[in-house]
């Protein structure tokens, strides 16, 4: 079997020994050719083309004799190896990959368009793995052994990585690469059917009129590019603080300060939560707050600081639904180490939350808002949620795709007069409600 032929396809024990045998051997001849003190005070780009080049002499002189594609190819598996990820390499430059999830040496899945795939290649051995985990883990200062079997870090290129290695998983080790797409409007939301031109003015007026937003989804369904469109619409002269485990939102805006959680160092020192820094940015005179993910006691913080003045802040949570969503945020606050009673966390989230937009990833991988709620009750009341948008989604057609419509509904007269007060219109698609009658109303408590 050819190099490019094991390289491409499924590799047998044998073929993938002895491929990984002759990049190993390559690497280390490279290795003895190189300055290394030179090639540390290259660039990037510089520092492939040299060991490129250098290679390719090797090559030359020593053998093996191969195709200009097979050349190519071994040429790019040992720089790979000897710079980069390896075989993760092509994967992390191929624009199409949101998710690259590693289940071991021999399981390699990636997910396109929101569907998951295997890909028929593997890594030779879990020696190999652990070298290219421990590659990855040390570009952000950081350590994974049996002392410290877990990893969850942003690297400088900003894909978000995790690493669990034996004995917590019994597969072998895991990694798992979620790499962030550029940012998107909602223009361009509305091209790929997320949502349409009349939830576009819905949401637009909502954001510039200060509604505190939650935006809620399950993984994958896409909040964090929600979160940032939504951002967008933000005016530009206001100051925008935006709190993050992993920074990923890129907002376009003059005026924006971007805070991101420490984890502890190796000593198990120097941690600092997401709590920590949305306590700290209520100092730093925001007009808006974004946390990117609200997963613990910072829910009562940001909570409290919805509801005493920092109007139009915006977050996610993970909820299957605009109720879980409610549930989940009580839930969050109630672990801080405030103890407040629940009924006291249940006012304070009818005090705060104004909007939740449910976002879902179909079967078929698309990923849309799925409704657009308000939260119309006050005080000690159940919550109320007013559903004023959703997608009426169909079965799945023969061509695989889940078809549907977008429907709309009047708003609560108490969210059109503040749009009205905020100088925003009201889009004719949804009319505001003459009576409570008219409103899609349910209770969750």
């Amino acid at each position: 079997m050819s190099l490019r032929a094991r390289i491409n396809a499924p590799e047998e024990n044998g073929a993938r020994s002895e491929d990984g045998h002759l990049v190993a051997t390559y690497r280390a001849k490279l290795l003895e050719e190189i300055d290394l003190a030179e090639m540390s005070s290259l660039a990037a780009a510089e520092r492939r083309a040299r060991l490129e080049r250098v290679l390719g002499h090797i090559i030359s002189r020593e053998g093996p004799v191969l195709s200009t594609v097979e050349r190519s190819q071994l040429i790019r598996r040992v720089v790979d190896e000897a710079l980069g990820l390896g075989i993760l390499e092509p994967l992390l430059e191929d624009a199409s990959i949101t998710e690259i999830m590693v289940n071991g040496p021999d399981a390699i899945f990636v997910e396109r368009a929101g569907r998951v795939e295997q890909l028929p290649m593997r890594f030779a051995s879990h020696d190999q793995l652990m070298q290219t985990i421990e590659r990855i883990v040390s570009t952000v200062n950081r350590r994974v052994d049996e002392s410290n079997p877990m990893v969850d870090a942003r690297l400088p290129s900003g894909e978000r990585v995790n690493v669990i290695i034996p004995p917590l998983s019994l597969t072998g080790a895991t990694l798992t690469i979620r790499r962030f797409p550029r940012s998107f409007s909602l223009q361009e939301m509305i091209g790929f059917g997320s949502l349409d031109e009349h939830m576009l003015y819905l949401l637009s007026g909502l954001v510039q009129a200060k509604f505190n937003i939650i935006v809620s989804g399950a993984t994958g369904t896409g909040k964090t590019t929600l979160l940032n469109a939504l951002s967008g619409l933000i005016p530009e002269g206001e100051r925008i603080i935006t709190i993050e485990d992993s920074a990923e939102l890129q907002l376009q805006q003059s005026h924006v300060i971007r805070l991101e959680s420490r984890p502890p160092n190796v000593e198990g020192r120097g941690q600092i939560t997401i709590r920590d820094l949305v306590r700290n940015s209520l100092r730093m005179r925001p007009d808006r707050i974004v946390v990117g993910e609200v997963r613990g006691g910072e829910a009562l913080d940001m909570l409290q600081a919805m509801s005493t003045g920092h109007d139009g802040s915006l977050a996610t949570v993970h909820a299957n639904s605009a109720e879980d969503a409610l549930m989940r945020l009580q839930t969050l606050a109630s672990m801080s180490e405030v103890e407040i009673p629940f009924v006291a966390l249940h006012d304070q989230i009818n005090s705060a939350v104004d909007v939740i937009v449910q976002l879902t990833r179909h079967a078929d991988g698309a990923r849309k808002i799925t409704e657009i709620a308000v939260l119309d009750s006050h005080g000690s009341d159940p919550y109320r949620i007013v559903t004023v948008a959703r997608f009426a989604a169909q079965p799945m057609a023969a061509d695989g795709r889940i078809h549907g419509n977008f429907e709309y509904f009047p708003l609560p007269r108490r969210v059109a007069e503040r749009l009205y007060m905020a100088g925003q219109p009201i889009p004719q698609a949804f009319g505001v409600a003459a009576s409570a009658d008219q409103l899609a109303t349910r209770e969750a408590r």
